[in-house]
């Protein structure tokens, strides 16, 4: 079968042909038909089969009919880590280059305002962190309305990392109606009862039985002591024919204290954790996957996701704590149908953890010995629990004190009813009693009969006379302890003190306690210090009071030296026959505030007195210059009115009369 057979684009066939693969997988076989169906898939298969490509080429085929709207992508997949999340992304870009289709990575440790950006001219394919997600979901910068396809891939290392209650939020944000994918190696019965709950009549794939490993993959385990463990890693590295190789602890600290020792050694290697920032961790896995170093030693966040072809060797510093992560760590190698080695370098203690692994593979891994080393047995019968670097006779000791303890106790019992048989009466007590005094007076004499031997013992002391010091400074802790009479004639420093010893921090036995006085100049000089900033900070409102005032001044010279301009406004219009020519009304003056005001009103009443004596004169001018200045068509109207025969007939009329 070809992937030309499985209901793909031309263009993403050409992509696939281009990318050098010709056949599908057997998950990709199963896989794609049913994705492009619209049905929800349950897919686990080994690591390194090809689970990426399996639901990357169908949705790119699903989402090239249309186009998303800003803030609104219309698929999401969810990744554990930030290098699974890359290489989905890998993906995506390798597979639809033929392909008008928009892409946003949302990881920690990157620039959020560049992924607002992205998110605001809108996405198809959205593949973000839950953490990061959350984050800009929370600041309004994206919606999940519109999210058509939901993938969640290593879903039980999702599910298993915590990420449960982020997963529970971000399913429920989604709509109802969607296509859910899970694609996991390794999916544990209480795990898939989880997925259940997201997905709707799945169809489950199963290639192979679940968790199990590569056949292209040869494993071997290596038991030493914990402190030969580092000794038989570096031994394994120049026996075998190392092209690159990935090298897992459990713990952060572990991995650079590795990391340190092999660099130490001569070995080209690099670290990777998931305290290292997100661009020291790119560079990282590019210098890997170039071939510029070697080894890298790595957490377990390098165990998934990370699709590096080549990979030859593989090395578990550390046996895994869950056995899930051993099939995932040892699927860096091998991968492509190539072949590949896996060594586990274990201790006494790690008994329980490789018989998980063992009983989860369904097979026991072969066990080799290292030239030097001593061969030593797992302890399968021990509580499990990893003892660090350097405990294990303390624990011993520990095991030993406690177990010979018991039968200490168990005399204690036997006696005790030895004690109830035989009760002594009060007469024999105080017999006995009587009895023991003379032995007082005998342990009175037995302590003089020694006093001499303290005389001899003198001159010793004299010898140590700082000693003396000491003891006079620090009180008699010579009596107290009696570790100090060298009853077993052992000395510590040996007969000469250690200089550091008669340093004294403190000549009068009393750290130095401040006087009275001192204690008062502190507090004069505190006060002081308010004093002057109180001070500066009066002097520098009055300086800016002062600036303010003068300002206003200014403003104020300013407005007074402008001149007053008064606008009459003057009438064109001639009057009417027998009516008195209208007075010319003035413009309004603009108000000005009142210090102008009043500074300016002597001038402005002798300015009106001035403009009303003569107000007759102007009008009268000004009416001959208007009609002056008539048009010539008013002239003829002018010359037909003569204006005698109007003084002829006011002549006229008493003469009429006297006739009459």
């Amino acid at each position: 079968m070809s992937f030309a057979d499985l209901g793909l684009s031309p263009e993403l066939l050409k992509a696939v042909e281009e990318a050098g693969y010709t056949t599908p997988t057997p998950i990709q076989q199963q896989a794609i038909p049913v994705v492009l169906m619209g049905r929800d898939v349950l897919g686990v298969a080994q690591t390194g089969t090809g689970k990426t490509a399996g639901f990357t080429l169908p949705m790119i085929d699903i989402l090239s009919g249309s186009r998303a709207k800003a803030r609104m992508p219309r698929s999401l997949i969810l990744a554990p880590t930030r290098e699974l999340a890359s290489q989905v992304a890998e993906n995506f870009e390798k597979y639809g280059k033929y392909l008008r289709l928009t892409m946003a990575k949302l990881i920690g440790g990157e620039s959020m305002a560049d992924q607002e950006k992205l998110l605001d001219r809108g996405v198809d394919v959205l593949i973000a962190t839950p953490g990061r997600l959350l984050d800009l979901f929370e600041r309004g910068r994206i919606l999940l309305n519109d999210v058509k396809v939901l993938v969640i891939d290593e879903a039980d290392r999702m599910l298993d990392m915590g990420f449960i209650p982020d997963i529970e939020r971000i399913v429920s944000l989604l709509p109802k109606i969607r296509q859910t994918l899970f694609f996991s190696a390794t999916m544990a019965p209480e795990i898939r009862r989880l997925a259940d709950a997201f997905l709707m009549n799945p169809k489950e794939i199963a290639v192979a039985a679940q968790a199990t490993t590569a056949t292209t993959v040869a494993q071997h385990l290596v038991v030493c002591d914990e402190m030969d463990k580092r000794e038989a890693l570096r031994h394994l590295i120049r026996v075998e024919d190392v092209k690159n190789a990935f090298i897992f602890c459990n713990r952060k600290r572990d991995v650079d204290i590795l990391y340190r020792s092999l660099t130490k050694h001569g070995f080209d290697a690099v670290q990777l954790h998931g305290d290292m920032v997100q661009s020291a961790r790119t560079e990282t896995l590019e210098r890997f996957k170039k071939g510029e170093v070697r080894l890298m030693v790595c957490s377990d966040v390098a165990a998934r996701g990370i699709d590096i072809s080549n990979v030859s060797h593989v090395f578990n510093f550390d046996v895994p704590h869950h056995s899930e992560d051993y099939v995932h760590r040892i699927g860096r190698t091998g991968r492509a149908g190539k072949e590949g080695r896996a060594f586990t370098i274990a201790s006494p203690d790690d008994g329980k953890f490789v018989a998980a692994i063992d009983k989860l593979i369904g097979q026991e891994i072969p066990r080799i010995t290292v030239e030097g080393l001593p061969t030593v047995e797992l302890d399968m019968e021990g509580d499990g629990r990893r003892r660090g670097r350097g405990r294990g006779k303390t624990s011993d000791r520990k095991s030993s004190s406690s177990r010979g303890e018991r039968p200490a106790r168990a005399e204690r019992t036997e006696q005790q009813p030895e004690r109830t048989e035989r009760p002594e009466p009060r007469q024999d007590r105080q017999e006995a009693r009587q009895e023991a005094r003379p032995e007082r007076t005998e342990r009175t004499d037995h302590r003089a009969d020694h006093r001499p031997e303290r005389n001899d013992r003198g001159p010793r002391r004299d010898d140590r006379g700082p000693r003396r010091d000491d003891r006079r400074r620090g009180g008699r802790w010579d009596d107290e302890i009696g570790e100090f009479h060298h009853a077993d004639n052992v000395i510590g420093f040996g007969d000469a003190v250690p200089d550091f010893m008669l340093v004294v921090p403190f000549p009068n036995g009393v750290p130095p306690i401040p006087t009275e006085a001192e204690i008062e100049a502190e507090i004069k000089a505190a006060k002081a210090a308010e004093a002057a900033q109180a001070k500066a900070a009066e002097a520098a409102a009055r300086a800016a009071a002062e600036a303010a005032r003068a300002a206003e001044a200014a403003a104020r010279a300013a407005a007074a030296a402008a001149p007053v301009v008064e606008i009459i406004e003057i009438v064109d219009a001639a009057p009417a026959a027998g009516e008195k020519p209208a007075k010319a009304k003035r413009a309004p003056r603009a108000r000005k505030p009142k210090a102008e005001a009043r500074a300016e009103a002597p001038k402005a009443e002798i300015a009106e007195v001035a403009a009303e004596a003569p107000a007759e004169k102007p009008k009268r001018t000004r009416k001959k210059k208007v009609e002056a200045e008539a048009p010539a068509e008013a002239a003829p109207a002018a010359a037909e009115a003569p204006a005698k025969p109007k003084r002829t007939r006011k002549k006229a009329a008493p003469a009429e009369g006297g006739e009459a």
